[in-house]
């Protein structure tokens, strides 16, 4: 089976970038002294969490239940949740942990604190928990300094109740224009995490884990003495905003999405593809340091770079507008001979944790167009 035999939409995999991305950051891992606990909201695939994780402690994190729930039934059951954890969803932790697993939740709520103690003693449920800090995300977490950062620790503090340590997201290196302030960033996010762990510690509370992560910080930090794992994510994979944000190459992009050419508009000088919104996701965020990236780039189906100035401008729900990217109505031709109505095109995505999240399978190739195997993923909550 090659490319050209895929009904389209379809997510491609290249097994060499995944793989290359994955070694790179299991050498930095090493590197820098900490375990690698790979977020696996992005790929959602224990195949790739096979690789990831492969001379580490085997260690996870996830983003949903539903992930935990299709690791676990995969093999993997050392498992951070790492959302806010709520008591509602408590007994779906310790039906996971019935089944073999170690789950970590996450609080920075005295009252859940509270909450988590109660249903340990009314279920004789074990649950083991990490407080979640703020190191300058803004999203949640409690400062490091903070009182409710003890107040956590002592509700937490009763039978049935495991104080793992702390973790901590620098989900705003996101939003950094230099190398330079991402290592900064990450630098604040080490710092804190520590910060809050010594606290702990000083107060006579366990923390054992100090957990940090996000793929910018993990590649740039300096060092993470006082750390003992980083949770990347986006970094198996990677994608257009994380090219123009310094932290790969477009030719470290594993992930694409196959499209059907369905159309030309020689009047406003643009193809169709089908592949829309929902099949690349309506994020853009790769256009505030690579302005005319639109929706994704255009490469052919067994190119290893994308076509230069071409990209999807515009999507709706099941439709794609590629076009020149400086507009829609560029004065230079559109290269139609090259897209005919019926052939493939590979779009890299901006953001492919979102782009993803619509397929429940990754077609897999080594580069060229021929298929070599079949992944699952899971989806949902």
């Amino acid at each position: 089976m090659n490319l050209a035999d895929l009904k389209t939409p379809a997510l491609i995999l290249d097994r060499s970038r995944l793989a290359a991305n994955i070694t790179r950051m299991q050498a930095r891992a090493k590197a820098l002294g900490v375990d690698l606990r790979p977020h696996m909201k992005t790929a959602k695939s224990a195949q790739v969490a096979t690789i990831a994780t492969r001379g580490f402690s085997g260690g996870i994190t996830v983003s949903t239940l539903a992930e935990a729930d299709y690791f676990l039934r995969n093999g993997f059951r050392d498992i951070t949740y790492a959302i806010g954890i709520v008591p509602g969803k408590l007994d779906e932790i310790a039906a996971l942990q019935s089944r073999g697993a170690t789950v970590a939740v996450i609080t920075d709520d005295v009252g859940v604190a509270g909450a988590i103690v109660q249903r340990a003693k009314a279920s004789g449920a074990r649950f083991r928990v990490l407080i979640e800090v703020d190191t300058g995300g803004g999203r949640a977490g409690v400062a490091p300094d903070s009182p409710e950062l003890l107040a956590i620790a002592g509700a937490l503090k009763a039978p049935g109740v495991d104080l793992a340590g702390v973790l901590t997201h620098a989900g705003h290196s996101y939003a950094c224009e230099t190398i330079g302030d991402i290592v900064e960033i990450a630098e604040a996010e080490r710092a804190g995490a520590v910060e809050a762990a010594e606290r702990l510690r000083a107060a006579g509370h366990p923390s054992p884990v100090v957990s940090v992560g996000s793929t910018p910080t993990a590649l740039y930090a300096r060092h993470l003495d006082g750390v003992t794992e980083m949770r990347p994510g986006n970094f198996v994979f990677f994608d257009l905003f994380q090219a123009a944000l310094g932290s790969c190459s477009e030719a470290d992009i594993a992930v694409s999405v196959l499209a059907s050419v369905t159309g030309h508009h020689r009047g406003r000088n643009h193809i169709l593809l089908d592949a829309g919104a929902l099949a690349l996701s309506k994020d853009t965020g790769a256009n505030s340091r690579r302005p005319g990236t639109g929706y994704g780039a255009i490469c052919q189906p067994a190119a290893a770079l994308p076509e230069p100035g071409l990209a999807v401008l515009d999507v709706h729900q099941e439709h794609g507008i590629v076009g020149q990217a400086k507009a829609l109505d560029a004065v230079g031709p559109f290269p139609f001979g090259r897209f005919s109505v019926g052939s493939r095109v590979r779009v890299l995505p901006n953001h492919v944790c979102m782009t993803a999240a619509m397929y429940d399978r990754y077609y897999v190739t080594d580069g060229s167009d021929a298929v070599l195997d079949t992944w699952d993923r899971v989806n949902g909550w």
